[in-house]
């Protein structure tokens, strides 16, 4: 997950960065070419850090979710124990290597799409920091920090797509392939402790490599769930919200309007949590309510940028092509608890 950190302002008048200060000088006052803020260095060791920690924790879960596939076994919470047995039995997580190398090739390439995009514009972008977690695909995601303002509409939306359109197409080979490799064990997912929700591109794929089969007698292999993986932090990043990715594109198009149209999805994030906690069998609903929640408090404000120039047609186009990777890879019901 890319979390753009542009500098923002800190008070209510539009901080150190937009805030008029005297008429001889546009930007501010005099401006002093001595003082400049020295470029932040990347901590490379952390950054390899956070990497290796994060590959360990995925190739757990990969090798877990390995050993279930192999012996036509649903999906269990019990697939993040191998935290305990790869102590014991070191050669257990190479099973796992298929789900962690997939996914984190797929979590790269999103954020080298940023990160590259960032660079050609020479906008100051850190690394891609990833978070090892032991959830149920071993990892948080990842981001990157911009350091530097950017100064066009046209920059901003270039970065904000970058990430999502090079995560998309590098996740279709594996998704395809995964998908192929799966196999049909009637009744697999219902007898799981989880049923993870299937975005329109899966389904796609598993109609069309399984006609007549239901997605709920499919049981796919590592390499399709990481590629879920991949399809669900797509969706995220392109919530049209705030600093998220979307919400980036947003802002090219919608300008200041965004905050107003951030604050609508919000809530429509909310509204879709509590109606699905409340009118539906769904009983994860309160996860969307912690989405809504988190961004809301976290995740609304957007630096100004003051350029009115279009963002022309070729972007207009690229515009329409992430609200369709959006519908592809979003679901309204990402993980439902059976019987817990």
């Amino acid at each position: 997950m890319s979390n753009n950190g542009y500098p923002q302002p800190d008070n209510a008048s539009g901080g150190p960065f937009f805030e008029v200060r005297g008429e001889s000088d546009p930007y501010g006052g005099a401006f002093d070419p001595f003082d400049i803020a020295p470029p932040v260095r990347d901590r490379y060791w952390l950054h390899a850090l956070l990497l290796l920690l994060t590959f360990l924790s995925t190739t757990v879960v990969g090798a877990g979710l390995a050993e279930s596939f192999a012996a036509n076994a649903p999906f269990t919470l019990d697939e993040i124990t191998g935290y305990v047995r790869m102590w014991h039995h070191p050669a257990y997580l190479l099973q796992g290597l298929p789900f962690s190398l997939t996914l984190l090739l797929i979590l790269m390439a999103h954020e080298m799409g940023h990160y590259l995009t960032a660079l050609y514009y020479g906008v100051d972008v850190s690394l891609p920091y990833f978070l090892p977690a032991p959830t149920l695909i071993g990892t948080l995601g990842a981001f990157i920090r911009i350091r530097s303002q950017v100064q066009s509409k046209r920059t901003l939306f270039d970065i904000g797509i970058g990430g999502p359109l090079a995560g998309f197409v590098v996740l279709a080979g594996p998704l395809a392939a995964g998908v192929a490799l799966s196999k049909v064990v009637p009744g697999i997912v219902i007898r799981g402790d989880l049923t993870m929700g299937n975005p329109l591109l899966l389904r796609l794929f598993e109609a069309l490599l399984f006609p007549g089969v239901r997605p709920g007698d499919i049981s796919l292999h590592p390499v399709a769930r990481a590629a879920w993986a991949g399809l669900l932090a797509t969706a995220l990043n392109l919530l049209p919200i705030g600093q998220l990715d979307g919400g980036h594109i947003l802002y090219a198009f919608a300008g200041d309007r965004t905050r107003l149209f951030s604050r609508l999805f919000v809530a429509a994030l909310a509204s879709l949590g509590i109606y699905q906690l409340f009118a539906t069998h769904y009983t994860n609903g309160y996860t969307w309510l912690l989405w809504a929640g988190m961004l809301f408090f976290l995740g609304m404000r957007h630096p100004a940028i003051y350029d009115h120039r279009p963002i022309g047609r070729l972007r207009t186009w690229l515009g329409v092509a992430a609200l369709a990777m959006f519908i592809l890879s979003f679901t309204v019901s990402p993980v439902q608890t059976n019987g817990l």
